[in-house]
Protein backbone atom coordinates (compact mmCIF):
# COMPACT_ATOMS: atom_id res chain seq x y z
CA UNK A 1 0.00 0.00 0.00
CA UNK A 2 1.68 3.43 -0.91
CA UNK A 3 -0.16 5.43 1.95
CA UNK A 4 2.35 3.80 4.04
CA UNK A 5 4.18 6.23 6.81
CA UNK A 6 2.50 9.18 4.71
CA UNK A 7 1.02 11.54 7.51
CA UNK A 8 -2.40 12.48 6.78
CA UNK A 9 -4.57 15.23 7.40
CA UNK A 10 -8.32 14.17 7.67
CA UNK A 11 -10.60 17.23 7.41
CA UNK A 12 -14.31 15.94 8.75
CA UNK A 13 -17.14 18.57 8.51
CA UNK A 14 -20.57 18.82 9.75
CA UNK A 15 -22.81 15.88 7.49
CA UNK A 16 -24.45 12.87 8.16
CA UNK A 17 -21.76 11.54 6.02
CA UNK A 18 -19.47 12.07 9.29
CA UNK A 19 -19.90 8.49 10.41
CA UNK A 20 -18.25 7.21 7.52
CA UNK A 21 -14.77 8.75 8.61
CA UNK A 22 -14.56 6.45 11.54
CA UNK A 23 -13.98 3.76 8.70
CA UNK A 24 -11.87 6.24 6.84
CA UNK A 25 -9.43 6.75 9.35
CA UNK A 26 -9.22 3.31 10.54
CA UNK A 27 -8.14 2.11 7.04
CA UNK A 28 -5.46 4.54 6.42
CA UNK A 29 -3.99 3.83 9.60
CA UNK A 30 -4.23 -0.06 8.43
CA UNK A 31 -2.40 1.24 5.46
CA UNK A 32 0.33 2.31 7.50
CA UNK A 33 -0.47 6.46 7.77
CA UNK A 34 -0.27 8.60 10.59
CA UNK A 35 -3.71 10.26 10.98
CA UNK A 36 -4.49 13.57 12.15
CA UNK A 37 -8.32 14.50 12.71
CA UNK A 38 -9.23 18.21 11.93
CA UNK A 39 -13.09 18.34 12.59
CA UNK A 40 -15.14 21.58 12.15
CA UNK A 41 -17.37 22.89 14.97
CA UNK A 42 -20.40 21.26 13.50
CA UNK A 43 -18.54 18.10 12.28
CA UNK A 44 -18.94 17.05 16.38
CA UNK A 45 -22.72 16.63 16.17
CA UNK A 46 -22.51 13.79 14.20
CA UNK A 47 -19.95 11.93 15.11
CA UNK A 48 -17.89 12.42 18.20
CA UNK A 49 -14.03 13.74 18.97
CA UNK A 50 -13.57 10.24 21.37
CA UNK A 51 -14.39 7.85 18.45
CA UNK A 52 -11.70 9.62 15.79
CA UNK A 53 -8.99 9.60 18.51
CA UNK A 54 -9.30 6.53 19.79
CA UNK A 55 -9.03 4.97 15.73
CA UNK A 56 -6.09 7.62 14.87
CA UNK A 57 -4.47 7.26 18.14
CA UNK A 58 -3.99 11.01 18.04
CA UNK A 59 -5.70 14.04 19.51
CA UNK A 60 -8.60 15.22 17.75
CA UNK A 61 -8.41 18.79 16.78
CA UNK A 62 -11.29 21.31 16.52
CA UNK A 63 -10.83 24.87 17.89
CA UNK A 64 -8.14 27.39 17.43
CA UNK A 65 -6.53 27.20 21.08
CA UNK A 66 -7.38 25.73 24.44
CA UNK A 67 -9.28 27.99 26.25
CA UNK A 68 -8.15 26.56 29.48
CA UNK A 69 -4.59 26.97 28.81
CA UNK A 70 -4.32 29.27 26.45
CA UNK A 71 -2.87 26.22 24.05
CA UNK A 72 -3.05 27.05 20.02
CA UNK A 73 -2.91 24.33 17.37
CA UNK A 74 -0.76 25.56 14.96
CA UNK A 75 -2.19 25.15 11.86
CA UNK A 76 1.21 26.16 9.68
CA UNK A 77 3.01 23.81 11.47
CA UNK A 78 -0.05 21.21 10.68
CA UNK A 79 -0.11 22.14 7.20
CA UNK A 80 4.17 21.68 6.60
CA UNK A 81 3.68 18.07 8.75
CA UNK A 82 0.76 16.74 6.32
CA UNK A 83 2.01 14.62 2.99
CA UNK A 84 -1.94 15.00 1.95
CA UNK A 85 -4.83 16.47 3.19
CA UNK A 86 -8.00 14.64 3.19
CA UNK A 87 -11.58 16.52 3.29
CA UNK A 88 -14.49 13.48 3.72
CA UNK A 89 -16.85 14.35 3.89
CA UNK A 90 -16.84 17.77 2.49
CA UNK A 91 -19.98 20.13 2.90
CA UNK A 92 -21.23 22.63 0.09
CA UNK A 93 -20.84 25.08 3.59
CA UNK A 94 -16.79 23.87 3.79
CA UNK A 95 -15.81 24.02 0.01
CA UNK A 96 -17.59 27.61 -0.50
CA UNK A 97 -15.51 29.03 2.29
CA UNK A 98 -12.17 26.89 0.54
CA UNK A 99 -13.19 28.47 -2.84
CA UNK A 100 -13.59 32.21 -1.61
CA UNK A 101 -10.84 32.09 0.78
CA UNK A 102 -12.97 32.26 3.84
CA UNK A 103 -11.10 31.26 7.41
CA UNK A 104 -12.94 30.76 10.07
CA UNK A 105 -12.11 27.65 11.83
CA UNK A 106 -9.31 25.36 12.13
CA UNK A 107 -9.52 23.11 9.10
CA UNK A 108 -10.09 25.97 6.78
CA UNK A 109 -6.69 27.46 8.56
CA UNK A 110 -5.19 24.64 7.76
CA UNK A 111 -6.57 24.02 4.32
CA UNK A 112 -5.00 28.07 3.39
CA UNK A 113 -2.09 26.41 4.68
CA UNK A 114 -1.35 23.42 3.24
CA UNK A 115 1.68 23.24 1.19
CA UNK A 116 0.94 19.37 0.43
CA UNK A 117 -1.74 18.03 -2.63
CA UNK A 118 -5.07 18.61 -1.33
CA UNK A 119 -8.11 15.89 -2.13
CA UNK A 120 -12.08 16.82 -1.06
CA UNK A 121 -14.98 13.93 -1.08
CA UNK A 122 -18.58 15.69 -1.43
CA UNK A 123 -21.26 14.99 0.41
CA UNK A 124 -24.57 16.78 0.24
CA UNK A 125 -27.86 16.16 -1.03
CA UNK A 126 -29.05 15.84 -4.91
CA UNK A 127 -29.99 19.44 -5.30
CA UNK A 128 -27.81 21.25 -3.22
CA UNK A 129 -24.55 19.34 -5.23
CA UNK A 130 -26.05 20.24 -8.49
CA UNK A 131 -26.52 23.89 -7.69
CA UNK A 132 -24.91 26.48 -9.70
CA UNK A 133 -23.15 27.30 -7.04
CA UNK A 134 -21.09 24.48 -5.43
CA UNK A 135 -20.50 23.52 -9.09
CA UNK A 136 -18.76 27.05 -9.32
CA UNK A 137 -16.99 26.18 -6.05
CA UNK A 138 -15.89 22.50 -7.54
CA UNK A 139 -14.49 24.45 -10.49
CA UNK A 140 -12.32 26.83 -8.91
CA UNK A 141 -11.27 24.54 -6.18
CA UNK A 142 -9.75 22.51 -9.08
CA UNK A 143 -8.27 24.88 -11.01
CA UNK A 144 -6.49 25.29 -7.53
CA UNK A 145 -5.25 22.17 -7.98
CA UNK A 146 -7.15 20.76 -5.11
CA UNK A 147 -8.45 16.76 -6.47
CA UNK A 148 -11.41 15.99 -6.23
CA UNK A 149 -13.25 12.33 -4.90
CA UNK A 150 -16.40 12.21 -6.92
CA UNK A 151 -19.50 11.56 -4.99
CA UNK A 152 -21.63 8.44 -6.06
CA UNK A 153 -25.05 7.97 -6.54
CA UNK A 154 -27.77 6.09 -4.44
CA UNK A 155 -30.47 6.91 -1.63
CA UNK A 156 -29.21 10.28 0.38
CA UNK A 157 -30.35 11.31 3.84
CA UNK A 158 -33.61 13.54 2.41
CA UNK A 159 -35.13 10.26 0.76
CA UNK A 160 -33.56 11.45 -3.00
CA UNK A 161 -31.74 9.31 -5.21
CA UNK A 162 -28.65 10.86 -7.18
CA UNK A 163 -25.34 12.22 -6.90
CA UNK A 164 -24.21 13.78 -3.89
CA UNK A 165 -23.08 10.15 -1.72
CA UNK A 166 -19.72 10.22 -0.08
CA UNK A 167 -17.81 7.71 -1.77
CA UNK A 168 -17.04 4.64 0.54
CA UNK A 169 -14.20 4.36 2.81
CA UNK A 170 -12.31 1.55 0.62
CA UNK A 171 -12.61 3.83 -2.22
CA UNK A 172 -11.25 6.99 -0.73
CA UNK A 173 -8.05 4.75 0.01
CA UNK A 174 -7.74 2.88 -3.29
CA UNK A 175 -8.00 6.75 -4.71
CA UNK A 176 -5.42 8.15 -2.75
CA UNK A 177 -2.95 5.11 -3.21
CA UNK A 178 -3.54 5.00 -7.18
CA UNK A 179 -2.91 9.02 -6.89
CA UNK A 180 0.38 8.25 -5.29
CA UNK A 181 1.24 5.34 -7.03
CA UNK A 182 1.30 7.61 -9.96
CA UNK A 183 4.01 10.12 -8.97
CA UNK A 184 6.52 7.03 -7.85
CA UNK A 185 9.44 5.97 -10.00
CA UNK A 186 8.22 2.71 -11.36
CA UNK A 187 4.66 3.84 -12.21
CA UNK A 188 2.94 2.26 -15.18
CA UNK A 189 5.73 -0.69 -15.53
CA UNK A 190 4.60 -3.91 -15.29
CA UNK A 191 7.60 -6.39 -13.31
CA UNK A 192 7.63 -9.87 -12.88
CA UNK A 193 9.00 -11.23 -9.76
CA UNK A 194 9.34 -15.23 -9.25
CA UNK A 195 10.06 -16.20 -5.48
CA UNK A 196 10.58 -19.93 -3.44
CA UNK A 197 11.13 -23.21 -4.66
CA UNK A 198 9.76 -25.55 -7.16
CA UNK A 199 8.41 -28.83 -6.26
CA UNK A 200 8.92 -31.97 -8.81
CA UNK A 201 6.55 -34.81 -7.68
CA UNK A 202 7.69 -38.11 -7.70
CA UNK A 203 4.35 -40.08 -6.68
CA UNK A 204 0.65 -38.02 -5.17
CA UNK A 205 3.27 -37.37 -1.51
CA UNK A 206 6.74 -37.06 -2.40
CA UNK A 207 8.69 -34.55 -3.89
CA UNK A 208 12.01 -33.22 -4.72
CA UNK A 209 12.24 -29.37 -3.77
CA UNK A 210 14.73 -27.18 -1.73
CA UNK A 211 14.75 -25.09 0.92
CA UNK A 212 13.92 -21.90 -0.37
CA UNK A 213 11.14 -20.12 1.89
CA UNK A 214 10.46 -16.91 -0.76
CA UNK A 215 11.20 -14.67 1.86
CA UNK A 216 14.04 -12.58 -0.96
CA UNK A 217 11.36 -12.74 -3.85
CA UNK A 218 8.56 -11.67 -1.38
CA UNK A 219 10.85 -9.02 -0.16
CA UNK A 220 11.11 -7.86 -4.07
CA UNK A 221 7.87 -7.85 -5.21
CA UNK A 222 6.92 -6.06 -1.79
CA UNK A 223 9.88 -3.24 -2.53
CA UNK A 224 8.56 -3.02 -6.19
CA UNK A 225 5.25 -2.19 -5.59
CA UNK A 226 6.42 0.80 -2.83
CA UNK A 227 7.86 2.46 -5.64
CA UNK A 228 4.61 2.28 -8.02
CA UNK A 229 5.44 -0.73 -10.54
CA UNK A 230 2.59 -2.78 -11.43
CA UNK A 231 3.88 -6.51 -9.90
CA UNK A 232 2.60 -9.76 -10.55
CA UNK A 233 4.17 -12.41 -8.18
CA UNK A 234 4.32 -16.25 -9.22
CA UNK A 235 5.89 -17.85 -6.06
CA UNK A 236 6.69 -21.94 -5.32
CA UNK A 237 4.88 -23.36 -2.46
CA UNK A 238 5.48 -20.88 0.57
CA UNK A 239 4.06 -19.59 3.49
CA UNK A 240 5.65 -16.30 2.58
CA UNK A 241 2.76 -13.58 2.31
CA UNK A 242 3.01 -9.37 0.53
CA UNK A 243 2.65 -6.73 2.45
CA UNK A 244 1.73 -5.11 -0.06
CA UNK A 245 -2.14 -5.42 -1.33
CA UNK A 246 -0.95 -4.69 -4.99
CA UNK A 247 1.00 -7.49 -6.01
CA UNK A 248 -0.62 -10.00 -8.03
CA UNK A 249 -0.02 -13.28 -6.90
CA UNK A 250 0.06 -16.60 -9.21
CA UNK A 251 1.06 -19.80 -7.02
CA UNK A 252 2.56 -22.82 -8.88
CA UNK A 253 4.50 -25.76 -8.08
CA UNK A 254 6.75 -27.17 -10.65
CA UNK A 255 9.37 -25.61 -12.42
CA UNK A 256 7.04 -26.54 -15.81
CA UNK A 257 4.19 -24.16 -14.30
CA UNK A 258 6.53 -21.75 -13.39
CA UNK A 259 7.91 -21.68 -16.85
CA UNK A 260 4.26 -21.23 -18.19
CA UNK A 261 3.37 -18.12 -15.93
CA UNK A 262 6.36 -17.04 -16.75
CA UNK A 263 6.02 -17.06 -20.30
CA UNK A 264 2.50 -15.88 -20.20
CA UNK A 265 3.24 -12.60 -18.67
CA UNK A 266 6.89 -12.13 -20.14
CA UNK A 267 5.36 -10.21 -23.46
CA UNK A 268 4.31 -6.85 -21.64
CA UNK A 269 6.61 -7.12 -19.04
CA UNK A 270 9.35 -4.29 -18.53
CA UNK A 271 11.46 -6.26 -16.46
CA UNK A 272 11.24 -9.72 -14.86
CA UNK A 273 13.44 -10.45 -11.66
CA UNK A 274 14.14 -14.34 -10.93
CA UNK A 275 14.75 -14.69 -7.49
CA UNK A 276 12.97 -18.61 -7.55
CA UNK A 277 15.19 -21.24 -6.69
CA UNK A 278 13.49 -23.82 -9.68
CA UNK A 279 14.38 -27.21 -9.61
CA UNK A 280 17.27 -28.28 -12.01
CA UNK A 281 15.79 -31.69 -12.54
CA UNK A 282 12.47 -33.51 -12.37
CA UNK A 283 11.45 -37.26 -11.89
CA UNK A 284 10.86 -38.99 -16.24
CA UNK A 285 8.25 -40.60 -14.71
CA UNK A 286 5.65 -39.74 -11.73
CA UNK A 287 4.12 -42.42 -9.99
CA UNK A 288 0.16 -42.43 -10.00
CA UNK A 289 0.09 -44.28 -6.50
CA UNK A 290 2.42 -43.74 -3.73
CA UNK A 291 5.54 -45.76 -4.05
CA UNK A 292 5.42 -48.40 -1.28
CA UNK A 293 8.85 -48.70 0.79
CA UNK A 294 11.01 -51.86 0.41
CA UNK A 295 14.30 -52.76 1.15
CA UNK A 296 15.78 -52.51 -1.57
CA UNK A 297 16.96 -49.04 -2.76
CA UNK A 298 14.91 -46.71 -4.91
CA UNK A 299 16.22 -44.84 -7.78
CA UNK A 300 14.64 -42.61 -9.97
CA UNK A 301 15.55 -40.95 -13.26
CA UNK A 302 15.68 -37.52 -13.45
CA UNK A 303 16.03 -35.63 -16.57
CA UNK A 304 16.72 -31.40 -16.79
CA UNK A 305 14.02 -28.75 -16.34
CA UNK A 306 13.42 -26.11 -18.44
CA UNK A 307 16.19 -23.51 -18.08
CA UNK A 308 13.02 -20.95 -17.51
CA UNK A 309 15.95 -18.00 -17.16
CA UNK A 310 17.80 -18.55 -20.28
CA UNK A 311 14.62 -19.07 -21.94
CA UNK A 312 13.40 -15.59 -20.92
CA UNK A 313 17.28 -14.16 -21.89
CA UNK A 314 16.55 -15.78 -25.98
CA UNK A 315 12.73 -14.18 -25.70
CA UNK A 316 14.20 -10.88 -24.34
CA UNK A 317 13.27 -7.61 -26.44
CA UNK A 318 15.27 -4.76 -26.93
CA UNK A 319 14.63 -2.44 -23.30
CA UNK A 320 13.64 -5.13 -21.13
CA UNK A 321 15.45 -6.32 -18.33
CA UNK A 322 15.80 -9.39 -17.04
CA UNK A 323 17.35 -10.05 -13.53
CA UNK A 324 19.24 -13.38 -12.01
CA UNK A 325 20.38 -15.01 -8.44
CA UNK A 326 23.35 -17.30 -8.58
CA UNK A 327 23.55 -18.99 -4.89
CA UNK A 328 27.01 -20.48 -4.84
CA UNK A 329 28.94 -22.61 -2.75
CA UNK A 330 32.55 -22.71 -4.28
CA UNK A 331 34.48 -19.92 -7.15
CA UNK A 332 30.83 -17.98 -6.78
CA UNK A 333 32.15 -14.72 -8.71
CA UNK A 334 33.04 -17.12 -11.81
CA UNK A 335 30.16 -19.20 -11.89
CA UNK A 336 27.64 -16.19 -11.55
CA UNK A 337 29.54 -14.24 -14.64
CA UNK A 338 29.35 -17.24 -16.55
CA UNK A 339 25.42 -17.12 -16.10
CA UNK A 340 25.36 -13.72 -16.23
CA UNK A 341 26.78 -13.82 -19.69
CA UNK A 342 25.19 -17.20 -20.84
CA UNK A 343 21.61 -16.38 -20.33
CA UNK A 344 21.61 -13.01 -21.32
CA UNK A 345 21.35 -11.19 -18.10
CA UNK A 346 21.21 -7.11 -17.59
CA UNK A 347 22.38 -8.11 -14.18
CA UNK A 348 22.96 -11.34 -11.56
CA UNK A 349 22.88 -10.91 -8.21
CA UNK A 350 25.31 -13.47 -6.09
CA UNK A 351 25.26 -14.54 -2.82
CA UNK A 352 27.19 -17.71 -0.94
CA UNK A 353 26.07 -19.88 1.23
CA UNK A 354 30.10 -19.56 2.97
CA UNK A 355 28.35 -16.12 3.86
CA UNK A 356 26.98 -16.20 7.43
CA UNK A 357 23.66 -14.63 7.65
CA UNK A 358 22.67 -15.85 3.71
CA UNK A 359 20.92 -18.03 2.50
CA UNK A 360 17.85 -19.95 2.71
CA UNK A 361 15.37 -19.44 5.46
CA UNK A 362 17.48 -16.49 6.85
CA UNK A 363 15.73 -13.11 7.57
CA UNK A 364 19.06 -11.69 6.29
CA UNK A 365 21.02 -11.70 3.16
CA UNK A 366 24.73 -10.52 1.84
CA UNK A 367 25.08 -10.15 -1.98
CA UNK A 368 27.17 -8.65 -4.50
CA UNK A 369 25.63 -7.64 -7.95
CA UNK A 370 27.50 -8.19 -11.24
CA UNK A 371 25.75 -5.84 -14.38
CA UNK A 372 26.64 -6.78 -17.87
CA UNK A 373 29.89 -4.60 -17.99
CA UNK A 374 31.06 -6.87 -15.18
CA UNK A 375 31.05 -3.94 -13.08
CA UNK A 376 30.61 -5.75 -9.18
CA UNK A 377 29.43 -3.88 -6.38
CA UNK A 378 29.37 -5.76 -2.99
CA UNK A 379 26.59 -5.07 -0.12
CA UNK A 380 27.07 -5.10 3.89
CA UNK A 381 25.18 -7.88 5.43
CA UNK A 382 21.61 -6.72 5.64
CA UNK A 383 17.98 -7.44 6.30
CA UNK A 384 16.37 -9.27 3.36
CA UNK A 385 14.09 -5.83 2.94
CA UNK A 386 17.00 -4.08 2.61
CA UNK A 387 18.56 -6.14 0.36
CA UNK A 388 15.59 -6.25 -1.83
CA UNK A 389 15.88 -2.31 -1.96
CA UNK A 390 19.39 -2.24 -2.75
CA UNK A 391 18.14 -4.77 -6.14
CA UNK A 392 15.17 -2.77 -6.69
CA UNK A 393 17.04 0.42 -6.80
CA UNK A 394 19.47 -1.05 -9.64
CA UNK A 395 16.48 -1.77 -11.56
CA UNK A 396 14.95 1.30 -11.23
CA UNK A 397 18.18 2.79 -12.71
CA UNK A 398 17.98 0.71 -15.55
CA UNK A 399 14.53 1.43 -16.53
CA UNK A 400 14.50 5.05 -16.05
CA UNK A 401 17.95 5.82 -16.73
Amino acid sequence: MNLKSKNIILGVCGSIAAYKSALLVRLLVKAGASVRVVMTPDAVNFITPLTLSTLSKMPVLVDYYKTETGEWNNHVELGLWADMLIIAPATANTLAKMANGFCDNLLTAVYLSAKCPVYFAPAMDLDMWLHPATRQNVASLQSFGNIMIAPASGELASGLYGEGRLAEPDEIVDFLSSAIKKKLLLAGHKIIVTAGPTYEAIDPVRFIGNHSSGKMGFAIADELAGMGADVTLVSGPSAEVSKQTSVKRIDVTSAAEMLAACLSLYKNAKACIMSAAVADYTPVNIASQKIKKKDASLNIDLKATTDILKTLGEQKADGQILVGFALETNDEEMNAITKLQKKNLDFIVLNSLNDAGAGFKQDTNKITIIDRNLQKTTFALKSKEAVAHDICLKVAQLITG
